[in-house]
């Protein structure tokens, strides 16, 4: 062999490119299980989109607690003692909210 000449390259029609993968891996390659995982992602990711497009959504939480969906990126999650509080003083925080208007930023 050369100086400086390549190692041989495995033949254009055989030969694993990655033997150490354990598994051969060509760009046109998925099993069936990586493709039903896709399709898996590929439909949550409409269904998210879709509840997004929606606008507000509650829900249940794991530990019983009560989720608010759509108002910014992460969900608002109070108990439902919580949530009674913080209704309960809605005539305040709008008061609030009017009285420091100029404070406050608005987010769209």
């Amino acid at each position: 062999m050369r100086r400086g000449a390549p190692a041989a390259a495995p033949s254009p029609g055989g030969g694993d490119p990655f033997p150490w993968l354990g598994r051969s891996v060509t760009p046109h390659h998925v099993d069936d299980q990586e493709r039903a995982e896709f399709e898996r992602l590929r439909a949550e990711n409409q269904r998210l989109k879709r509840t997004a497009s929606r606008g507000i959504s509650l829900k249940v939480s794991e530990k019983g607690a009560l989720s608010v969906y759509g108002l910014g990126r992460f969900p608002v999650t109070l108990y439902q003692e919580q949530w009674t509080k913080l209704l309960d003083m809605a005539d305040e925080i709008r008061a609030f909210i009017r009285d420091n208007a100029g404070a406050l930023k608005v987010k769209a």
